[in-house]
C-alpha cells in the first residue's frame, strides 16, 4: 500500500511517537496504515528537554527541540519519501515521551508506540515509555514491536 495514498476526507486522529530509533519509525508507519485504514489524519510527535550543558544554545547553534524537529523529518521522509500528505503533521513538544504521549493521546483514535526507543535497558520487552502510554493513555495504545 502507498503510504501517502490520498482519500478524501479525514476524520480522527492517530497520535504516533517518534524518537528516531527504529522501533518508532516501524511504529510511524504502522500508524500510517492504520490511518489509511481509518481514513484517519497522523500526528507524529517528538519530545525534547532543555539541555543541562553549560554552553548555551547559542554559542553552538545547538537547540534540542531542532533535534527534535530533524528526527522528525527523518522519520517522515522514511516513511512517506519526499512528498509528505497533507493529512500528516508533527510536532515537538517540550516534555518527557511519556506525559506528553499520554496528554496528546485525548481525543485521538489511537496512540502508536514503538516497543523501545532509544533508552531503557536490553532485553526488556517493552520501554517505559511504550508502558506508561499503555497504561495511561486516553486512546487505545498500539505498541510496534
Amino acid at each position: 500500500m502507498n503510504a501517502s495514498c490520498e482519500v478524501g476526507e479525514r476524520s480522527g486522529r492517530i497520535v504516533v511517537g517518534v524518537d528516531g530509533s527504529e522501533a518508532s519509525v516501524a511504529a510511524l508507519r504502522g500508524g500510517i496504515r492504520l490511518a489509511n485504514a481509518l481514513n484517519a489524519s497522523v500526528e507524529a510527535i517528538t519530545t525534547w528537554r532543555p539541555t543541562t550543558a553549560h554552553a548555551t544554545a547559542d554559542e553552538f547553534g545547538y537547540t534540542p527541540e531542532d533535534d527534535a524537529r530533524s528526527i522528525l523529518s527523518g522519520a517522515a521522509k522514511s516513511a512517506f519519501g519526499p512528498q509528505v500528505p497533507q493529512w500528516f503533521t508533527s510536532r515537538t513538544i517540550e516534555g518527557s515521551a511519556d506525559r506528553v504521549l499520554v496528554d496528546q493521546s485525548k481525543g485521538a483514535e489511537m496512540l502508536v508506540v514503538g516497543s523501545r526507543g532509544h533508552g531503557g535497558f536490553e532485553g526488556a520487552l517493552l520501554g517505559s515509555v511504550s508502558a506508561e502510554c499503555a497504561e495511561n493513555a486516553h486512546c487505545p495504545v498500539l505498541i510496534v514491536h
